[in-house]
């Protein structure tokens, strides 16, 4: 049986933090605030994840009250994520995702953030969706105030 799970998140801008989109850090003026490293891209992915799932959302699992997660990697969460759906005999079969930015462009991170992505799900990297997408200047995103993203998710029973 095939499951299918859809996430979104989105986090404002935040100076003197880094940058994380899927694992990878990229140069840019500010980070996004959060309690994690607010890596909004793993976020929206494992919420699509856990939707597939049936379990529920990120903050759910890793809420942001709890101190054992301030500051730590998103691919954490991702790779618990996994471990949870292969004890509930789910199977990744692949992902999607889109991440909104006016800035930095994602594209010429898109093959390091596949890798890393399908690195921590244990999947190959052309399983592995990512896309960026502008707001051409309209609203938040496209005043550049954060970065959202977007992401879809097919599981099967094993």
């Amino acid at each position: 049986m095939n499951r299918v799970g859809f996430g979104f998140d989105v986090h404002p801008f935040a100076a003197g933090r880094k940058l994380v989109l899927g694992g990878v850090e990229l140069e840019h003026t500010a980070g996004l605030a959060g309690h994690s490293d607010a890596d909004v891209l793993s976020h929206a992915l494992a919420d699509a994840l856990l939707g597939a799932a049936g379990e529920g959302d990120l903050g759910q699992h890793f809420p942001a009250s709890d101190p054992r997660w301030k500051g730590v990697s998103s691919l954490v969460f991702l790779d618990a994520i996994r471990e949870l759906l292969n004890r509930k005999g789910l199977r990744i079969v692949n992902v999607d995702c889109t991440v909104v930015a006016e800035r930095p462009k994602v594209l010429p991170h898109v093959p390091a953030i596949r890798a890393a992505l399908g690195r921590v799900l244990r999947i190959d990297p052309a399983l592995v969706g990512v896309k960026g997408k502008t707001c051409e200047g309209l609203g938040a995103i496209g005043r550049e105030e954060g970065i959202a993203a977007y992401a879809v998710a097919l599981v099967e029973t094993q």
